[in-house]
């Protein structure tokens, strides 16, 4: 196999809402096609990778650094022994001369491209991309369903409490049992009220509504807003302060009796496992987030998962953000607790296959060989556009 040409984008993601730290309103993603010499049906086969939502576009980073690096390499050193594509041989190439720290953009770039060599390999081989990591990297029995939840629950203008109870009954019709509403970006008062809202829809059960404050509270806001919320019984109380400051999350760890869920900013595994050595988090009960679309792909996600394993983690306590189908192929293939989903949010890259049923917050996958972009018509669309 050898890589021919490789494309690459940008997409808006964009739209109105907001959280307790920032606004959508100039969201966009990075988006890549990958095309081989390998054909198939007279076509060359094509692997597709965009950047998950919440990081802006990486294109500076991929013109200038990744992509030339790879396309540069000698279609050989891409190869393991067997002649198979090697995804950590290609990750060295692309992170070739780049200094230790600083996992901001760089990840987000990385990840992209990683996306779509996965992608790629996984239809070469013509197999749907969690059977091909199952065997490649699990131990060949894939999950053939995964648990999600709605995320969704966020600040917009005009919103009344009125309009986020309908749209949490939509997730509930939709299949989910599980629900998550962004908190933080109003005050303690006004958030426990729109809590209380949701909850009703819920039955009165808390224990299916997660809350999420996208990092804003400083430690005295935390602790507040834990022994407020704690009576609920929540799914958990997600990214409460800075994702760097593992001081503050494990201080609430210790007074907040509930489950903690974080990760989705950290995006190596340096500050991995920092979280797991200092942000006092619970093995027991507490979720890691991590995204491997923004954290230099798969292949340093598996390295967390590894790091994890000898620390005493459970992979089924890892739930990652993004709501995208790379990641729902990952949980499958790896046994992962989950994975999010947006169903009304960050059109056209989020979400499932088109012709995706959720039941009792269980959702399949595609037999589609690779990643499965060809189920979503719209995206496809978008990704078909980038090569011609």
């Amino acid at each position: 196999m050898k890589i021919t040409n490789v494309y690459e984008g940008v997409v808006p993601i964009s739209s109105s809402i907001r959280n307790a730290w920032i606004d959508f309103s100039s969201m966009d993603c990075s988006i890549v096609a990958i095309e081989s010499d390998v054909v198939r049906d007279g076509k060359p086969v094509v692997g597709y990778g965009f950047n998950s939502n919440g990081r802006y576009s990486a294109g500076e980073i991929l013109r200038r650094r990744i992509l030339p690096r790879l396309t540069a390499a000698e279609p050989g050193s891409l190869l393991d022994e067997q002649g198979r594509f090697d995804h950590a041989r290609a990750w060295d190439v692309m992170m070739n001369n780049e200094k230790p720290g600083g996992h901001g953009e760089r990840s987000v770039a990385v990840g992209v491209v990683d996306m779509a060599l996965f992608d790629l390999a996984s239809k070469i081989e013509g197999k749907p991309l969690y059977r091909y990591l199952s065997e490649r990297y699990g131990d060949g029995q894939p999950d053939d369903s995964v648990f999600v939840y709605a995320a969704g629950g966020y600040y917009a203008p005009g919103k009344t409490l009125s309009d986020l109870q309908d749209e949490m009954r939509g997730f509930l019709d939709l299949g989910y049992d599980v629900v998550k509403m962004k908190i933080g970006g109003a005050d303690l008062a006004e958030d426990l009220r729109r809590i209380e809202a949701v909850i009703d829809v819920l039955g009165g059960d808390g224990s299916r509504l997660a809350v999420d404050v996208n990092g804003r509270f400083d430690l005295d806001t935390a602790l507040e807003y834990g022994r407020a919320i704690e009576p609920y019984g929540l799914f958990w109380y997600e990214e409460i302060g800075d994702p760097l400051d593992y001081r503050l999350n494990a201080t609430v760890a210790e007074h907040y009796a509930g489950a903690i869920a974080t990760g989705e900013n950290l995006f190596s595994l340096q500050d991995a496992r920092n979280l797991i050595r200092y942000g006092g988090m619970r093995p027991d009960r507490d979720t890691l987030q991590f995204d491997p679309a923004l954290s230099y792909g798969l292949v340093e996600y598996l390295r967390i998962q590894g790091m994890l394993k000898q620390h005493g983690w459970s992979s089924r306590r890892c739930i990652p953000h993004g709501g995208h189908q790379f990641s729902l192929h990952i949980a499958a293939a790896l046994k992962l607790g989950g994975n999010e989903s947006y169903p009304g949010e960050f059109q056209p890259t989020g979400g499932f296959a088109d012709d995706a049923v959720v039941e009792r917050s269980r959702v399949g996958l595609t037999d589609i060989p690779g990643i499965g972009f060809e189920a979503k018509a719209a995206f496809y669309k978008v990704l078909r556009d980038l090569h011609g």
